[in-house]
């Protein structure tokens, strides 16, 4: 099912593991022709993506997708609040009862989903 919107998408824990979801997510969003930014715990690049150590300030975030568990969340709320995404998505481990209602509040639709999953299935 081809994606008719791309999405800018902000992935938050990334890493150059092959083996870890983050960096499967990054490749198949990119696959998926979305555009991708991407903060890690070290400066990096994935595939052809700069993985930053900073929280920078990037424009037109529509999806966060999250793959930090709740306790190192804590640091990032303020800054993903403020990028003003449409949706975050909690990957599987990132549940988050306490940041989903800060975003709910706020107008941005929360995800309890698995970004692989929603890209494999069309639901991205």
């Amino acid at each position: 099912m081809p994606v008719t919107e791309k999405k800018k998408t902000l992935i938050l824990g990334a890493s150059d593991n092959p083996q870890r979801y983050s960096y499967l997510a990054l490749e198949r969003l990119r696959n998926a022709g979305h555009e991708v930014v991407a903060i890690g715990k070290r400066k990096i690049t994935v595939k052809d993506v700069p993985v930053d150590i900073e929280k920078k300030a990037y424009p037109g975030i529509h999806t966060v997708t999250l793959y930090l568990n709740p306790a190192h969340q804590k640091e990032y709320y303020d800054y993903i609040l403020s990028l003003h995404p449409q949706r975050i998505i909690f990957n599987p481990g990132t549940e988050n009862e306490e940041f989903e209602q800060m975003a709910n509040r706020q107008g941005i639709e929360t995800l309890e989903a698995c970004t692989l999953v929603l890209l494999s299935t069309g639901q991205y």
